[in-house]
């Protein structure tokens, strides 16, 4: 990272770290910072004023699942709090100390979690809890460091500061966002690349002359392709129906779906309704039959690496469980790993992939910092994640006086998440912590995906020392 001195901003600079809401992020991120001895000003607008969906007092306040997911070294999130473990984060070990059974996973009395962060902020003697609404970041920013963890509901005021600040024309919308799978769980004895129109079979072509340019074309095509025949279709269509959805909450059923349909209510709409929609085959040929599918449903590269797809057209609002179950249906998905499931659901965040840094420091003002899911981190853990990350370095900016930043490596959950938010895309949305977004192993390619995840974790926790 670039360092350079300032003498006026040296001069100018208060004492202390303003941080800006007090969720998961903003807590950890303002323990993280009284670690390094500086004070503190954590401003939280509750109890004077709650989002729709938050009415408990305490801070880090948990409003969905009380699950943060497995702890097992071999899933990207129990990796991920490992990681955190080891740096010290307070968030994950009052989590581990307020735990309930739950397997393999860790789930907490969500209560019991957030009372005693609530204590642990308001008995550290470098942090000082102000209950009240943010509406002017402006001068804050002037002459202090500052951290927004406003998270998925920030205020309409905030929101449109920070919008303003951004240079963003759209900052809070209700979001749809589709599955996201790990292309090495994809069958490829059905699954076949190639983008539409230019992957069918030309009428001089013979069939091994366009098997041989499918293969030599295939690194160039951004989509991988499904082929259903007629009852494959319709069976999936059935079971896409009949399945479970996730109830809204009611401040946001007005206005979920403007613009966007879930892929189950066109399902609805009639039999022949996808086909001419998102699961259109016309421009494609199925390589095992030379034929045109009867439908086929696109998968479109998500990441740099091409390690993870996108399933084009399926913003949904299934159940989780629901997606695994209906979407595994599709030929060529019937061992796919989702490392991401959709949603439809009113969201907040910056499109931070051209807006920060790999250590959530906004690119056009050194002194202000996110953390977060406005930051495109989708997760409790996630979200803790991102707060260690902001409020390491922003101590580090105060206490050194100079633009000074640590990154985390990209071999390790923490900094493969931080890159991925700060990395250009323009398709950039939310992402939960998954193996996925971590370079690959090198060497010899590892079949078994338990083995694999296991060397991609003992590599992580190495490059963390």
């Amino acid at each position: 990272m670039p360092i350079y001195k300032n003498k006026e901003r040296e001069k100018k600079m208060k004492d202390y770290i303003t941080v800006i809401g007090g969720g998961l992020a903003g807590c950890e991120a303002a323990y993280q910072i009284a670690k390094q001895k500086i004070k503190v000003k954590l401003y939280e607008m509750k109890p004077k004023k709650f989002t729709p969906a938050h009415s408990n007092n305490n801070l880090a306040e948990i409003v969905c699942s009380n699950s943060f997911k497995s702890n097992l070294l071999t899933n990207a999130c129990g990796l991920l709090k490992e990681e955190l473990r080891k740096l010290d984060s307070l968030l994950i070990k009052i989590a581990d100390e307020t735990s309930v059974p739950a397997g393999q996973a860790l789930a907490v009395d969500r209560e019991a979690f957030a009372k005693k962060v609530t204590k642990a902020i308001k008995e550290n003697p470098y942090i000082e809890i102000i209950n009240e609404e943010v509406t002017d970041i402006k001068e804050m920013i002037k002459d202090g460091i500052v951290i927004i963890a406003t998270g998925p509901l920030t205020s309409e005021k905030l929101a449109n500061q920070i919008q303003e600040i951004t240079g963003q024309d759209k900052l809070y919308f209700y979001d749809a966002a589709a599955p996201i799978i790990e292309k090495n769980s994809i069958n490829f004895n059905i699954a076949f690349y190639g983008n539409r129109y230019q992957q069918e079979k030309k009428k001089d072509e013979t069939q091994e002359q366009w098997k041989k340019r499918l293969e030599q074309q295939k690194e160039e095509q951004s989509y991988i392709n499904l082929p259903m025949d007629k009852d494959e279709y319709e069976n999936f269509c059935k079971e896409l129906i009949e399945a479970e959805v996730v109830t809204l909450h009611n401040f946001e059923k007005k206005e979920i779906f403007e613009g966007c349909m879930p892929v189950e209510i066109m399902a609805g709409r009639g039999i022949d309704t996808l086909r001419f929609g998102p699961l259109k085959p016309v421009g494609f040929d199925d390589p095992r039959t030379a034929k045109r599918p009867y439908a086929v449903v696109q998968l479109r590269q998500d990441n740099k690496q091409a390690s993870l797809y996108n399933m084009v057209g399926f913003q949904t609002n299934l159940k989780f469980g629901e997606q695994k179950r209906v979407f595994s249906k599709i030929p060529g998905l019937e061992n796919a790993e989702f490392i991401k499931y959709g949603v439809m659901h009113r969201n907040t965040y910056i499109n931070s992939s051209q807006l920060l840094n790999e250590t959530y420091q906004f690119k056009k003002m050194p002194n202000l910092y996110f953390a977060g899911q406005i930051t495109g981190v989708e997760g409790y853990v996630e979200s803790i994640s991102s707060g260690l990350v902001a409020g390491l370095n922003a101590s580090c900016n105060l206490k050194t006086k100079v633009n000074k930043q640590r990154q985390f490596s990209e071999y390790t959950v923490i900094g493969a998440l931080a890159k991925y938010i700060s990395t250009p895309n323009e398709n950039f949305q939310p992402m939960n912590a998954n193996f996925g977004i971590l370079p690959e192993l090198e060497g010899k390619k590892i079949k078994d995906k338990k083995a694999r995840y296991q060397k991609l974790a003992e590599r992580s926790l190495k490059n963390l020392k």
